[in-house]
């Protein structure tokens, strides 16, 4: 009955159903079943020899401390600048919401060149920042820069429907109860977002470690000091070692998907848990 019921509400729910699959074969697992295709040319020691290379171990340090940094960054700021947007009305506010999507519509290599123009030591930035001694651009500094740049809208785009969904006379009951500022966003408002903010915070992470065109640019891809990992998969790539590329980006896809899975576990947690009450 449920079936039938469904396909009454939706018309066409065949040819959308079947046009969904399509698009997730084609799109999705196909891409992948060619990762996993080039991964079985290699033995589980062959494998391991390349994703413990001692100039890729460097490589998995550099990113995650970076997408780590900039993960950091964006989880407190992308929460205030989420928070400014949906609780002041001020001059400017549909530009700032605005510029919010700027990463999402500027191709990221048009961002590497601009970021590493702005904080080169001859940049607006960069000449600044050079007089007290800090080096921006070909650091690792400059890498968690663009990864902030073009990750921090996850974090802003996954709140924001939250807080405006906020009833806001949870708070005024809190307030004639006696509770502080402090109080009523830590026991009242911060619960309610949590799960989004956890899921922005995570996709801004898994984003990070995949980036390529914004950092290229600004990284220096000195080896053994600043290079990426998808800088290194780029250079397999260049090879034509695609059995090594595949291995190295099977890390990142292990990575990612762990930390959706446990993502969406927390979510159903947390929902089940409210579902009880």
């Amino acid at each position: 009955m449920l079936f039938f019921s469904v396909k009454y509400v939706l018309p066409g729910f065949g040819i959308a159903l079947g046009s969904s699959l399509l698009f997730v074969c084609l799109i999705l697992l196909l891409p992948l079943s060619a990762l996993v295709m080039q991964l079985s040319q290699m033995n589980f020691y062959q494998y391991w020899d390349i994703i413990t290379d001692p100039a890729l171990l460097v490589s998995y340090k550099v990113t995650l401390l970076s997408a780590g940094l900039a993960t950091l960054f964006n989880a407190v700021f992308g929460m205030l600048v989420s928070w400014v947007i949906t609780r002041y009305q001020f001059p400017g506010k549909k530009l700032l919401d605005a510029l919010i999507d700027l990463p999402f519509a500027l191709p990221t290599a048009v961002a590497g060149l601009t970021l590493a123009t702005l904080f080169s030591t001859s940049g607006w930035y960069g000449s600044w920042l050079s007089r007290v001694g800090i080096t921006v651009s070909y650091t690792w500094i400059g890498i968690s820069i663009a990864m902030i740049f073009t990750s921090i809208p996850f974090v802003v785009r996954t709140i924001q429907p939250v807080l405006e969904e906020f009833a806001e006379e949870y708070e005024e009951v809190a307030k004639t109860l006696g509770a502080g500022h402090w109080q009523i966003f830590s026991n009242i408002i911060f619960p309610e977002f949590a799960p989004a903010w956890l899921s922005g915070v995570v996709l801004s992470f898994i984003r990070s470690l995949g980036e390529f065109g914004a950092v290229i640019f600004i990284a220096g891809n000195i080896a053994w000091k600043n290079e990426v990992i998808s800088l290194i998969i780029f250079i397999r790539l260049q090879e034509f070692d695609y059995p090594a590329a595949s291995a190295i980006a099977s890390v990142i896809l292990i990575i990612s998907l762990l930390l959706l899975l446990f993502t969406n576990m927390f979510q159903l947690r947390i929902n089940q848990r409210f579902k009880g009450f």
